[in-house]
């Protein structure tokens, strides 16, 4: 019997492992792999204390510190949870744990564009991560579907190598952080398409050409060597929802300021909630919160 089961690998699942080490709570984390959507952050600039490092580093340390306590933790995934008793039952294919408390720290997919093509030139042109296919355009033209933080931080990366890089943005302006905003605009490698949607995406053995929804400079027909997805994320909340646990539209867990779900010591953190701010350093605050939440409540229900 654990007193708490954190499922989900990402940064706020092991930041939540670490505290929960530190509370010395009995804690198994599952994780099918580890690192989550951070693996893919070129770079990261506000995290306190870390100043500018990458995804995959604030990702490792974090892991490493997790690992300096007694949590356990199995490459598993988690595929049910059962309430049984005043107890959780989690399930990874054929083994079970028991635990007195569960953190849901799934975590998110990428989103895809799903236009024809896409699937098509996945790898050969279509892309979801400059920082792990960016170095191949090199001297290159790209484009970069999204007006995130997150996009315009691709676009950054990418301009290290490409030659020109547009930006392809279905709203009027993007939605970066100031500071991320004010590089896009003095960056002369990178052009913003404002109100525009890519509606399919053309090639041979390569991806050529994209076509837009709108004219950009006279003609729909848009030449690129690669176009790189960045559209948002699809939150990873169906194992939650089996459980009953509540979601909103967007099929984000709905916690409140404890990450309590509306299942008694069930918690969630991270990406997969409905927090407003999809952030690694709120990740982990949520992650820890949770953490506080659980230790109260074994505290004073120990046996």
């Amino acid at each position: 019997m654990y007193d708490l089961v954190i499922i989900g690998g990402g940064i706020a699942g092991f930041g939540a492992a670490m505290y929960a080490g530190r509370m010395q709570l009995k804690t198994l984390l599952l994780a099918e792999a580890r690192g989550g959507t951070i693996l893919l952050a070129p770079f990261v600039e506000n995290y306190p204390g870390f100043g500018r490092l990458t995804g995959a580093e604030l990702f490792k340390k974090i892991e490493r510190h997790a690992e300096e306590y007694s949590t356990e933790v199995k490459n598993e995934k988690a595929v049910e949870i059962e309430k049984n008793k005043g107890k959780f039952i989690i399930k990874t294919g054929e083994k079970t744990y028991e635990s007195k408390t569960v953190l849901l720290a799934t975590g998110t997919e990428l989103r895809k564009l799903n236009v024809h093509g896409e699937k098509e030139f996945e790898g050969k042109g279509v892309h979801y991560c400059a920082l792990c296919d960016g170095f191949f355009y090199k001297d290159k033209i790209v484009g970069v579907v999204g007006g995130s933080d997150s996009a315009a931080k691709e676009a950054l990366l990418l301009s290290q190598w490409a030659k020109k890089v547009y930006i392809i943005y279905r709203k009027e302006k993007i939605r970066a952080e100031p500071v991320i905003t004010e590089r896009i605009m003095k960056n002369k490698k990178i052009e913003i398409i404002n109100n525009t949607d890519v509606v399919e995406i053309k090639g041979d053995k390569f991806v050529t050409d994209v076509i837009l929804d709108k004219a950009h400079k006279g003609n729909k027909e848009f030449k690129l060597d690669g176009l790189f997805i960045d559209i948002g994320r699809i939150p990873l909340s169906d194992l939650a929802k089996k459980l009953g646990v509540k979601t909103n539209k967007k099929e984000e867990i709905i916690t409140d300021k404890e990450s309590k779900t509306n299942i008694p010591y069930i918690f969630a953190a991270g990406d997969v909630t409905n927090s407003e701010y999809k952030q690694a350093v709120t990740g982990v605050a949520e992650g820890v919160r949770a953490v506080f939440s659980a230790y109260e409540y074994i505290k004073h229900n120990r046996t």
